[in-house]
Parts: C-alpha cells; sequence; structure tokens
C-alpha cells in the first residue's frame, strides 16, 4: 500500500491562533496518555527551535523539538534510553506551543520528560533537587512568612543571608526577594466579610446601573500565590472592578495552580494542588460561577496545562470555564466602550510600558492591554515587544541560570528603556519582578489601571 493509500485516525490538532483560546486536545480516543499522534505530527520544519527564548542565548541547548517529539521517540525506540538533564534547561515559557504550525503539544512532552527525569534520575539528596523543591513550592514558605512579614522580608533580604543561600542553595543572591504583604488577600477578604459582602456590592452596582437587582452574574476567584502574598492590592482592584460591573465574586479553597511544579518536574506536587484546585472550581461551575485568574500563568494551567497532563473528574469543564480576568469583562461586558469614556487622575495617571507575559500570548491575550488602554485619557501605554521576560518563574531564581535569564531580557529591557514611560504593566508577577530587577520601574497590573479608571 502506498503513503497516499494508508489510512490513520489521527487527526492532526490545528494551531491555536489565539481567537478562541481552547485547550489543546491530545488524547481524544486514548486513556494512556499517549503522545504519538503528537511527535508524528512533528515535521521537524524547527520553528519552535527559532522561537526559543532559551535556544537564542545557549547555543548548547538542544532545543523544543529534540526536548519534544526526538526525545519522546528515543525513549520508546530505545529500552535504556534515559531523559537527557538538558530537559532541565527548559523554562517552560510554551512559546514553541503557540509557534508550532502543526499543533504539536511540545510543552506537554517537555513537561512529561521533565517528570520522568525528575522521579527517576534525579537524586532527591541532591542540592539541586532540595532547592527545586523549594522553590516550586512557594506556597508553603510564603504561608510561613507571611505570619510574620516584616521579619521575613527584612531576613530574606539580608545580604550575608543571601549569599549563604547562593553558596548552599543555588539560589541567586543578585536578585532581591518579593516583599510579603503585612494582610494577605485572603485575610483581607475575610475582614471585609466575605462572600456576602461582595453579593451585596454587586447587588447594588446592578442596580445602579438599571440591571436586574438579582441578575445571575457571579465568578469565582482563583487568585494564586503571589496576589495572596505579596500583591494583594491585585486581588482587592480586580474584586472591586468585577462587583463594579455586578458580579458576585467568591473566593474558593485553592492551592498553587501547579506552574512552578511544571517547569520543575514536580508533577506529583503540582496533581495533590489541582485535585483541590479542580474538585473546588468543578463544584461551583456546577452552580453556575466562571472560573476567573488575575494570573495569566494560573489560567494557563488551568486551561491546558491541567487537562494535558492529569485525569480527574471534572477538569474538562474546569479548563472550559476559566478565564483570565480582563479577558472575562472583554467578552461580557462594554468594557473597551466604558474605558473610553473614563479618564484617570492622580496616582496611576502615567505612562506604561507594557509587557505581554509568554503564558499570555499562549491564550491569545498579548494585545488585549493596549487595545484597552490605548484610548484611556490621563494615561499611555506601549507595548515594548515580543521578547520575553527570560524569569519564567522559579528559572532565574537559579544561580545558575541567572545569566541566561537576563540575557533574554536584554531586548525588553532596552524596549522598556525606549518607552516614554518610566512605569512598567504586566499580568504575570514574575515577569513583574524581571521588569523592575532590569529597569527600576514601578510595575502595575491591569486591574489596577481598571480599578482607578471604573472605581470611584
Amino acid at each position: 500500500m502506498s503513503d497516499a493509500e494508508s489510512s490513520t485516525e489521527f487527526d492532526p490538532t490545528a494551531p491555536n491562533t489565539g481567537e478562541d483560546f481552547e485547550p489543546v486536545d491530545v488524547f481524544p480516543d486514548s486513556d494512556d496518555f499517549d503522545l504519538r499522534p503528537g511527535a508524528d505530527s512533528c515535521y521537524k520544519c524547527s520553528t519552535c527551535d527559532t522561537n526559543c527564548p532559551v535556544a537564542e542565548v545557549d547555543d548548547d541547548f538542544p532545543g523544543p523539538k529534540f526536548q519534544g517529539p526526538e526525545q519522546w521517540r528515543l525513549k520508546q525506540n530505545e529500552d535504556d534510553y534515559t531523559i537527557d538533564d538538558s530537559i532541565t534547561d527548559c523554562s517552560n515559557c510554551m512559546r514553541c506551543d503557540n509557534a508550532c504550525p502543526s499543533g504539536v503539544p511540545l510543552s506537554q512532552m517537555h513537561n512529561t520528560a521533565r517528570g520522568e527525569y525528575v522521579s527517576e534520575q534525579m537524586s532527591k539528596f541532591s542540592v539541586e533537587y532540595v532547592r527545586n523543591r523549594i522553590l516550586a513550592n512557594y506556597r508553603t514558605s510564603a504561608t510561613i512568612a507571611s505570619k510574620v512579614p516584616r521579619l521575613a522580608n527584612f531576613a530574606m533580604n539580608f545580604g550575608p543571608a543571601r549569599w549563604v543561600m547562593e553558596k548552599t542553595m543555588g539560589i541567586t543572591s543578585e536578585r532581591e526577594f518579593p516583599a510579603f504583604a503585612k494582610q494577605t488577600f485572603r485575610e483581607w477578604w475575610s475582614a471585609r466579610g466575605g462572600a456576602a459582602a461582595s453579593n451585596e456590592n454587586a447587588q447594588q452596582a446592578r442596580e445602579a446601573r438599571g440591571e436586574d437587582r438579582d441578575a445571575d452574574k457571579k465568578v469565582a476567584y482563583f487568585h494564586g500565590c503571589y496576589s495572596n502574598y505579596n500583591t494583594p492590592e491585585v486581588g482587592k482592584a480586580m474584586v472591586r472592578v468585577f462587583e463594579e460591573y455586578g458580579y458576585e465574586v467568591v473566593v474558593p479553597e485553592q492551592r498553587c495552580s501547579g506552574t512552578p511544579m511544571f517547569a520543575n518536574g514536580m508533577l506529583d506536587d503540582a496533581r495533590r494542588g489541582a485535585e483541590v484546585n479542580v474538585s473546588s472550581m468543578a463544584d461551583l461551575i456546577e452552580e453556575g460561577y466562571d472560573a476567573i485568574a488575575s494570573c495569566t500563568s494560573c489560567s494557563m494551567a488551568l486551561r491546558q496545562e491541567y487537562p494535558e497532563l492529569f485525569d480527574i473528574d471534572g477538569i474538562d469543564e474546569v479548563a472550559a470555564n476559566t478565564f483570565e480576568s480582563v479577558e472575562y469583562l472583554r467578552i461580557n461586558e462594554d468594557l473597551k466602550g466604558d474605558l473610553q469614556a473614563a479618564e484617570v487622575e492622580g496616582d496611576l495617571a502615567r505612562e506604561f510600558a507594557y509587557h505581554a507575559p509568554c503564558h499570555a500570548r499562549n491564550q491569545g491575550l498579548e494585545h488585549q492591554s493596549v487595545e484597552l488602554f490605548r484610548e484611556l485619557d490621563g494615561t499611555g501605554i506601549e507595548d515594548v515587544g515580543e521578547s520575553c521576560s527570560g524569569i519564567s518563574g522559579t528559572y532565574g531564581w537559579k544561580a545558575e541560570k541567572y545569566e541566561k535569564s537576563m540575557a533574554i531580557a536584554d531586548d525588553m529591557f532596552d524596549h522598556m528603556d525606549d518607552a516614554s514611560g518610566d512605569t512598567g504593566m504586566t499580568e504575570c508577577p514574575t515577569c513583574a519582578m524581571q521588569m523592575e530587577h532590569g529597569t527600576g520601574y514601578d510595575i502595575r497590573h491591569p486591574l489596577e489601571l481598571l480599578e482607578a479608571a471604573l472605581v470611584e
């Protein structure tokens, strides 16, 4: 039989164009997580390699194509094949997914290979493993630090302590640790009155807007670790903006989204958190809530990485009903029109240099802030280009990766320096760290500007 006459059940997945984001459906007819369809769809065009920010600055890194389909094939065909340790140099920016013209699930292959490497080949007594485990489980250390935030902020940024951490654990001393808030977002939420207070605020807002006071507008907020422990002002802005539009907000039980765990190959840790998150969100989705996240890496985890990597009851429903917060308002409200009629005064009447996180690009959201704010009176916004920030969560915190992360960010730093403003803007908290670290700029979240423009 000729190739032209041969039959196959594999229907290549169309690449995500960013117009209507949907999680990659990798296993439509299989329950055993067979990655062969994705590997067979790769025709070695190397587009993924040319779009990889790590490969651009590191000539020794073999690139996404090797880390994904090529290594997967080797693993299937050679009984004694072990995962190449270069898999730990992948930053999990997921740009390769967006670049691939054949829809190959590259990042899922990388996450799977990295998880296998860590579980089967990395010594659990090595400094690297212990360091990565601590970085990946940021929520654990943040929970402890938030109990004594002033002491933690001093101790974590005490020069000799940072030097010791680099020498003993490989955590770079070049970066300052982000400050822990004196009051976490969840503490503020509880003190404010929780869901009951939000429901009353939303009803009053609907009435003021001429809407049905009892309209069914409700969202479940996945705040993530950083908005809870470090930047509760982002979570507060999210609540106030959504209530202004008449949405009742609830804040369910949740764990870390798993993004830093995926990047460090800690898939068992990520699964434990995913089980809690999916259970909480799935129950609320059944009651008519949609899940929203203010961090694009969190929304990416719930929308794509969860259904790619885990088989948990309710996971598909959660993925299908998860949205980035500003995206949700763009879909359901006349957000652009309201901003065109608004004006910003005071602290946020600034010129912003906007960086789109890689995980926003993977969801087709890289232009939304520029489009929304370009005509907002009292402010200005400038896109600083398509470059990766380079920090990629925990990646840029590792001493051996620090210089590489800064080299990746060079273009972004240059564009920010050339921008007319001296305030940055991004949805990703670790991108914000890198932007501030490389430029000294104050960095704000789009939700904070929405609050300044729309909430009295």
